[in-house]
């Protein structure tokens, strides 16, 4: 649960930073060798680009792709280990623009950094871009991007035209219940890719990445469709259909009178980096299993 619990503060906190630009920060002039990356996204953008033979050193959280579990871990956005990081002499630091503290131990030992942050799913493919010119690798990465673009606007076409349904975006609640409901409000990449994947986001009003929901406010916004996200391995049919009985305490939900209900599992659908692809696919497919593959 501890582990869950810091995944969705890292997936939401990429959203929350969306006031603060991309930016390079100091060793700008360099093409570094050695990165520590504590961002699961860059992580894998970096990997895509082919550059993951550059990284030294990676987050807690990283798990994909597989190369990953070779490079020592260096903590998450709450508790990176300082000590073990500077111990890597790294040539960049790639980090959240959140972790202010950690901005400061890096500036007082004079390793070069570079902060980011994302506001909507467009920003995804600009990272990339941004990150490849930081490292000298501005072709690949812009090729990596191009693909990344090109296969959700594949998926958008895909859906054009057809319903879309009022959904609820989850990505947390208790287990077992309808309390601690936390879903993706009107604002940042997963409410981009719930409507480019051809649904209505029921919270589009509410200009926030995040939203504590109480079952009434879940009634009075009436979802068609509800989609769950959990994060690790894949849950146990048993389990799963346990999960989505939980919603038979709201009957006249139009989701539950209809069963539009589903759960789905993979870091790809909260982490906003090459592989929102296969997110918005996994959406589209639910929104639009006729249409959708």
């Amino acid at each position: 649960m501890k582990r869950v619990l810091l995944i969705v503060v890292m997936a939401v906190a990429s959203l929350l930073v969306a006031r603060a630009p991309l930016s390079a920060q100091r060793g700008a002039s360099s093409t570094p060798q050695r990165i520590v990356s504590l961002v699961p996204a860059t992580t894998e953008m970096l990997f895509e680009m082919g550059a993951g033979g550059r990284l030294v050193g990676v987050g807690s959280y990283d798990r994909f792709p597989p190369e990953v579990e070779k490079l020592p871990r260096l903590g998450g956005l709450l508790d990176p280990n300082i000590e073990q990081l500077i111990a890597l002499r790294p040539d960049l630091v790639i980090i959240y623009d959140t972790q202010v503290e950690l901005r400061r131990q890096l500036e007082r030992a004079h390793i070069p950094m570079w902060g980011y942050s994302i506001k909507g799913l467009a920003d995804v493919t600009a990272t990339v871009r941004t990150l490849g010119e930081r490292i000298g690798m501005a072709p690949a990465a812009n090729a990596s991007a191009a693909r990344i673009d090109a296969r959700l606007r594949a998926v958008q076409a895909r859906v054009a035209g057809r319903p879309r349904p009022r959904t609820l975006l989850l990505f947390g609640r208790e287990s077992g219940s309808l309390r601690g409901i936390n879903a993706s409000g009107g604002y940042g990449f997963l409410h981009d890719l719930l409507e480019l994947a051809g649904a209505t986001d029921v919270l589009a009003d509410v200009k926030q990445a995040a939203v504590a929901m109480s079952t009434e406010m879940v009634l009075a916004r009436a979802p068609e469709a509800i989609i769950e996200l959990h994060y690790g391995e894949p849950w146990p049919n048993d389990r799963l259909a346990a999960e989505r009985r939980v919603w038979s305490g709201l009957p006249s939900l139009p989701a539950v009178r209809t069963g539009r209900i589903v759960l789905l599992a993979g870091d790809e659908l909260v982490v906003p980096g090459p592989r929102v692809t296969l997110a918005a696919e996994r959406l589209a497919a639910f929104l639009h299993p006729d249409v959708a593959r």
